[in-house]
């Protein structure tokens, strides 16, 4: 086993701190990668705090992770020793069922291996994530990371990247669209980039007119306050695809409204329980759907049309011994947009 420097949520509520955590040995289909970032992920901190139940303590959260190949096993033919790698939100899945087959491994039939607060598919092995110097992973769950981009701000395209630009793509944005962004975070800024580059319309529909200013500059084209009840009659029927970030309570059925005939709402964000009226998907044949991460394969497809418009997420970059701060900060949507830990700092206790 490989003895790994790490930090942990020992218990939940409990400040994280450093714990020296088993990696196995890599295996014949293995990549031993040596982690240089993390992103900060609000679900790190729903799940360090076991805000949603099920947690496995010591918890070692981050998957938003990249840095550089240190070793591969024998059978190995996607990396080699030295190469960038990132890995996401999952480790492994049963790789033979249907999901599996269509390259959804996200929604294994036996349930995908999360990078932490998880297991292994033995369902036994305690999974740990990227919070840590180092993480072994099978090859097809590790992703090639383009080397011309900012390595620090590639980290949360492994989550947020992917969340946002595969409703945009499953959707089919395409120049000429006109798409809405509700929300500008950590999801709402890569749908900003991601949809502007798709060379769509893009509004960003936000409670704060203080983040105009940062959604134009994202590359928004319009920008519309929700607290102003006009914008809700001004902007009726203009959407073909509206892309929900939101996680705090607010009424679908109204952003429904702003949707043309046959146009689609994607719920990537995760609120409280909404009532939707069938009125509000009946007149115009509109859709309310829901969209998780996506596969390997569409998240290497992300990662390469990011690589070619020259797309990473705003970050502030952080020493590990401030995560702590920085969970508080993200509760408090004080930061612009995604904290990446610079996990160098881990060997600095």
């Amino acid at each position: 086993m490989l003895k790994t420097p790490a930090y942990a949520a020992p218990a939940p509520n409990a400040p994280l701190a450093p714990l020296t955590i088993e990696r196995r040995e890599p295996g014949p289909k293995d990549i031993l990668i040596d982690v240089q970032y993390c992103g900060v992920c609000h679900s790190d901190i729903h799940q360090a705090r076991d805000e949603w139940g099920g947690g496995i303590f010591p918890m070692v959260p981050g998957h938003e992770i990249v840095g550089r190949v240190a070793q591969v096993g024998a059978q190995v033919t996607k990396f080699k020793v030295g190469d960038l790698a990132g890995v996401g939100c999952m480790v492994d899945s049963c790789r033979a069922c249907g999901p599996c087959g269509r390259e959804h491994e996200q929604f294994c039939e036996k349930g995908m291996a999360g990078t932490y607060n998880g297991t292994e598919m033995d369902r036994k092995t305690p999974t740990y994530g990227g919070y840590s110097s180092r993480l072994v992973v099978t090859e097809h769950f590790a992703l090639k990371v383009p080397e011309n981009l900012e390595l620090a701000a590639v980290a949360p395209l492994l989550c947020a990247g992917i969340t946002t630009y595969s409703p945009l793509r499953q959707w089919n944005c395409k120049k000429g669209d006109k798409v809405a962004v509700v929300g500008l975070g950590g999801l709402g800024h890569m749908a900003v980039k991601l949809a502007v580059a798709m060379g769509a319309d893009v509004t960003l529909l936000s409670t704060s007119p203080s983040k105009e200013a940062d959604a134009r500059r994202l590359g928004a084209q319009h920008f519309a306050s929700t607290k102003d009840p006009s914008t809700f009659k001004k902007l009726a029927g203009q959407f073909d695809l509206i892309i929900d970030t939101v996680s705090a309570e607010h009424d679908y059925n109204a952003y429904l409204r702003l949707l043309r005939e046959q146009g689609t709402m994607v719920i990537v964000g995760v609120p409280p329980a909404q009532p939707v009226h069938a009125f509000s998907l009946i007149q115009g044949n509109k859709r309310l759907v829901g969209s998780m991460i996506g596969g390997i394969a569409e998240t290497q497809e992300m990662l390469d049309f990011c690589a070619k418009h020259n797309i990473v997420s705003d970050i502030e970059l952080i020493p590990i011994q401030q995560i702590n701060e920085a969970y508080e900060r993200v509760v408090r949507s004080d930061v612009r947009y995604r904290f990446v830990i610079d996990m160098a700092s881990l060997s600095k206790q």
